[in-house]
């Protein structure tokens, strides 16, 4: 599929999704949500991709947040439309695993969007941030329960009222990214080693761990300790479970199939 706002590419079962609107320092608009939602699909669909990796091109934003003149024009209804928040949830509950990869600036959607990935990797040059307040709007994409699930309620209450930006430094320190790298050349060489770890993984026991994560999140630790059981049942059935136990037993690499 030919995309106009992003680009795409996949390389040993890594999808690498580019925002590439670098001159609007990958602004978020309605065309880009779009193609962002078709590549997820397609990599979704394909069997090969274990690992999506979301980074900006330009080397200066990651995603500058939404299209201040699309958002000028919205409508009260306009906001009960799944748009954006729908696109960031169906991004945290893809069967694939997510990294974010922070280079610059990562504002508003853009920050919403990395927090909706399951691994965040930040460099010095990282800017998080939730600066909705100064347009008189609030975070909306996520961005109010995310965060303070992320980093804890007080800091998210912080970073949302004042509109504070924290780099990649302090980022990592409060867990809002995953990883910190200092140099900005390390960092392909840092997602792929992490991506590499994911893929060395059992398949369908990556994808039930996600869920059971997810899932289990924000419900009682009794309901959250059955759905771990529930999907460890499924676990017990696959291919892939027999596979790396007996790996394991004959001291060598096991080799999953995804079943």
């Amino acid at each position: 599929m030919e995309y106009n706002n992003i680009r795409v590419n996949v390389e040993e079962g890594i999808y690498w999704l580019t925002l590439n609107r670098p001159d609007a320092r990958n602004a978020l608009d309605a065309g880009m949500l779009q193609e962002i939602g078709q590549a997820m699909e397609e990599a979704e669909n394909q069997t090969e991709v274990k690992v999506i990796v979301l980074q900006g091109a330009g080397g200066k934003s990651f995603a500058a947040g939404a299209d201040i003149k699309q958002l000028y024009e919205k409508q009260p209804l306009d906001a009960l439309v799944p748009g954006m928040q729908g696109l960031y949830n169906r991004i945290e509950n893809c069967p694939k695993v997510t990294i974010a990869a922070v280079n610059g600036f990562a504002l508003g959607g853009g920050c919403e969007l990395a927090m909706a990935c399951d691994i965040r990797v930040a460099t010095k040059k990282a800017k998080f941030g939730l600066p909705e307040l100064n347009l008189g709007i609030i975070p909306g994409a996520g961005g109010t329960q995310r965060l303070a699930r992320i980093v804890g309620k007080g800091r998210a209450m912080d970073m949302i009222l004042t509109g504070r930006m924290v780099d990649g430094e302090e980022a990592e320190r409060i867990g809002l990214a995953t990883y910190f790298v200092e140099e900005e050349a390390d960092l392909p060489t840092r997602i792929e080693s992490i991506a590499k770890a994911v893929l060395k993984k059992g398949p369908v026991a990556v994808q039930l761990a996600k869920m059971a994560v997810h899932k289990g999140f924000d419900v009682d630790e009794g309901t959250a300790q059955w759905i771990e059981k529930l999907s460890q049942s499924v676990v017990f059935g696959t291919e892939d479970k027999q596979e790396g136990t007996k790996a394991f037993i004959e001291k060598r690499k096991a080799v999953f199939q995804n079943k």
